[in-house]
């Protein structure tokens, strides 16, 4: 007992043996803790298997055979389902699964053959056709269903372990695709039908969608949909679409035709879900588009794009966007038009001198109609955005300098005073606006000229309608061109508050005379660098005016020795007091001159005198109205001539002045004969009838439309200082290169300068420089230059 025991601890294993009763047999190995050592362990089945009882296997079938009879015929099935399934588990066990499963593929397909007889009849249409082609296709997945159930023993064990053979189902959907579906006829009118039912539902017509979706269904599980369905499918739709598009590109203007293309495209998606397969999609879609899209692009953009834009139709351009982004180049091709658009529209407002009244406000409606069709339609492709901004660069700069000076003056009467079309706030969007205008100009020194010639005017008659706007467009300009560029503009500015402070002293200094003058005067003080250059008139003032005028340059000069003022009356203004219906009356006046000095530091200073009189009407008016109205205080009536040889004004400027003062809503002035222009026969006196409303009158000068020599001598002045900007440029360039081929120097001057130059002018400021000895020739090769220290 001992001896056992201790053996058992040495194995550390023992057997154990089981009769098993399901009747396999297993073998086990236990193996001992010695090396070699090891039993093993045998399980065996059973001596004696129970047998079949006699003619078993051939009666169990016919009962099977019977209920598979009963399914495909529809009838009630003799035997229970249970008992049914038994039995082909019990044939299964003992090896009789290959014999019962050609016997029932056998039944299966000699049912399925039978079934070929009703499609043969000649007299169904193709609804019925199909109709009755699904009846059957229904019923023998139905019948598939139920046979396979009672098979199912049969369908998981043998079937699944032979990889050879299919399964119960796939075995009815083998013998239905081989003896019905592939019979050529049969698919062929199954096929002609589909397709006729779907060309009745593209022509507005109701059809059974359910059906539809069954049988190519159908033609999907039999494997058969691509070769038997989905190639003609898609040549009859590539035919279809081929001759729709060609005819409605005829009958149909644009807006109409994309709706139809976006219709046609949704219902073709809609089918897709409804009853076709979804491996039809793309090349369907794709068929679509290249059909009524693709193959008609250019069409389309040149039929329609314009029209589409001119009448900014939002709701048809995005819906082109979207569909030309489906096809291929269809996008690059849009892009083209949208930009050939742009050049051409713009162009037209550009190029066109009748339009330049409205030009900058065309370009500016112009930009925004643009931006809403980017942002709204076009997705904001940074595509469009940059061919947009391409095309505005390109057509702005078409008509050289006058954009510039247009967008000058449009500034202009946005920042001057009694501009009331706009807040605050709205008048920062306009200058934004303008702005991005404004980058696309080349020519910026062009617009910087008429800029300062419009903001000198604003500042020194006061009409700026808001400093601080003034300032902000400043701040723009500054931004986007750098300090060089508004440097003059600020001199301008701090000028203005200079002359403040100064003004602030001199009254001081007034008090402190002993004998203070009755008119009140105003200067400012402006640095001829900084302020438009302006042509010189002489005059003939009231000897109070230029007394005054002389304590205020002693009283200047004092202050800062080395300089010289000189008068500028242009754009001199005054307050005046009126009496009318008076025997004697006395019509005083203040006024602005203009000076400007040298040697040391060029400046210009404006004087504003006010004399306070008692009076029923106070006038402000310009210098010049100021010295015309003074003589009728010496005389009754005087002749154009007359007030021309006593004031000095010259002619132009007299019979504007005449004009405002007699032909004028404030007609303080009567003229002989009557009449809207001022002629040389022509006599004034004064209107004591003169009656108005308000107690402060302002006579506006009739401004002179600025002359084309004017624009001219502006241009010209541009010119000539990118003359000088050339000359500093090429000097720069070849003192730092000392040697440079003619082509490698004007490429250097094209990278260098900010404005558009032709070659030719860059040939002629070279050729000066040769000649003032800044630089030469090469002596052995012309196109060669060396500079000269």
């Amino acid at each position: 007992m001992a001896e056992d025991t201790r053996q058992d601890k040495r194995a550390g294993f023992s057997a154990l043996t089981e009769n098993n009763t399901n009747g396999m047999a297993r073998t086990s190995t236990v193996t001992s803790g010695k090396t070699g050592a090891s039993r093993k362990l045998v399980i065996k089945n059973f001596k004696d298997r129970p047998k079949l009882a006699e003619n078993y296997t051939e009666d169990t079938w016919l009962k099977l055979r019977d209920a598979v009879a009963a399914i495909q015929n529809s009838t009630s099935i003799k035997y229970n389902l249970e008992e049914l399934y038994q039995a082909v588990e019990n044939l299964c066990s003992y090896k009789v699964s290959p014999t019962l499963y050609k016997q029932l593929r056998q039944v299966c397909e000699d049912h399925v053959q039978a079934q070929i007889h009703q499609f043969r009849e000649e007299s169904l249409d193709n609804l019925s056709f199909l109709k009755r082609m699904n009846r059957c296709w229904q019923d023998h997945c139905r019948q598939t269903i139920m046979i396979r159930s009672i098979f199912l023993f049969l369908d998981r064990t043998y079937v699944l372990q032979s990889s050879l053979l299919p399964s119960i189902w796939d075995t009815g959907l083998e013998l239905f695709r081989a003896h019905i579906v592939s019979d050529s006829a049969v698919q062929k009118r199954t096929v002609d039908g589909i397709l006729e039912q779907i060309e009745l539902e593209r022509n507005g017509e109701t059809v059974d969608r359910s059906l539809l979706r069954s049988l190519l269904g159908m033609l999907s599980d039999l494997q058969v949909y691509k070769e038997s369905f989905e190639e003609r499918f898609l040549t009859e739709t590539n035919r279809l679409y081929a001759a729709e598009g060609q005819r409605l590109m005829q009958e149909r203007d644009v807006p109409e035709y994309l709706h139809h293309v976006a219709r046609r495209l949704e219902e073709e998606n809609d089918r897709i879900l409804s009853y076709l397969d979804q491996s039809t999609q793309k090349p369907l879609i794709s068929c679509i588009e290249k059909q009524l899209l693709e193959e008609h692009m250019t069409a389309i953009l040149q039929k329609g794009l314009s029209v589409l834009l001119d009448e900014n139709r939002v709701t048809e351009l995005a819906l082109l966007y979207q569909l030309f982004s489906k096809v291929m180049g269809g996008l690059t091709t849009l892009l083209q038009f949208w930009r050939d658009y742009i050049k051409s529209y713009g162009g037209e407002i550009v190029c066109s001198p009748e339009k330049d009244k409205d030009m900058v406000q065309d370009l500016l409606d112009f930009k925004d109609k643009m931006d809403n069709v980017v942002q709204s339609c076009f997705v904001r492709n940074e595509g469009f955005i940059n061919a947009m901004k391409e095309a505005f660069e390109t057509f702005i700069n078409k008509r050289p300098n006058k954009p510039a000076e247009l967008i000058a003056k449009y500034v202009d009467s946005k920042l001057r005073a009694g501009n009331k079309e706009a807040t605050e706030e709205e008048l920062e969007r306009i200058l934004d606006k303008i702005m991005i205008i404004f980058r696309f100009i080349h020519g910026k020194d062009v617009f910087e000229a008429f800029y300062k010639k419009d903001l000198a005017k604003r500042l020194l008659v006061g009409k700026s309608a808001s400093v601080d706007a003034e300032k902000s467009m400043l701040s723009k300009l500054k931004h986007e061109c750098g300090a060089a560029f508004t440097s003059k503009l600020e001199g301008m500015f701090k000028d203005m508050e200079l002359s403040k402070d100064i003004m602030i002293q001199f009254k001081q200094y007034m008090q402190n005379q002993s004998e203070p003058s009755n008119i009140e005067l105003t200067v400012n003080i402006l640095t001829m660098g900084y302020w438009p250059s302006y042509t010189p008139m002489d005059v003939h003032l009231p000897t109070e005016m230029v007394k005054l005028q002389e304590v205020f340059k002693v009283f200047y000069l004092g202050k800062h020795s080395g300089r010289k003022l000189q008068c500028q009356p242009t754009l001199g203004h005054a307050v005046l007091k009126a009496e009318f219906k008076e025997v004697s009356r006395e019509i005083l006046v203040s006024f602005i001159p203009k000076y400007s000095c040298r040697p040391h530091l060029s400046c210009i200073y404006l004087p504003t005198f006010r004399l306070f009189l008692q009076g029923k009407k106070e006038l402000q008016v310009s210098l010049f109205q100021t010295l015309v109205l003074l003589m009728f205080n010496e005389g009754e009536e005087f002749s154009m001539e007359e007030i021309r040889t006593a004031t000095g004004i010259e002619e132009g400027e007299l019979r504007r002045t005449l004009q405002s003062l007699a032909c004028g809503k404030a007609r303080v002035l009567n003229k002989n004969p009557r009449g809207k222009d001022v002629e040389d026969g022509d006599r004034f006196n004064f209107n004591n009838d003169f009656k108005h409303k308000l107690f402060r009158i302002k006579i506006n000068q009739i401004q002179m439309k600025e002359t084309v020599e004017e624009q001219v001598s502006t241009t010209e002045r541009v010119f000539q200082d990118r003359q000088y900007q050339i000359d500093a440029a090429v000097v720069r360039i070849m003192k730092m290169r000392k040697t440079l081929s003619h082509n490698l120097l004007v490429s250097e001057l094209y990278n260098q300068l900010k404005f558009p130059v032709k070659p030719g002018d860059l040939k002629k400021r070279i050729e000066s420089l040769i000649d003032r000895d800044y630089m030469e020739r090469d002596k052995e090769t012309p196109n060669q230059y060396h500079y000269v220290a």
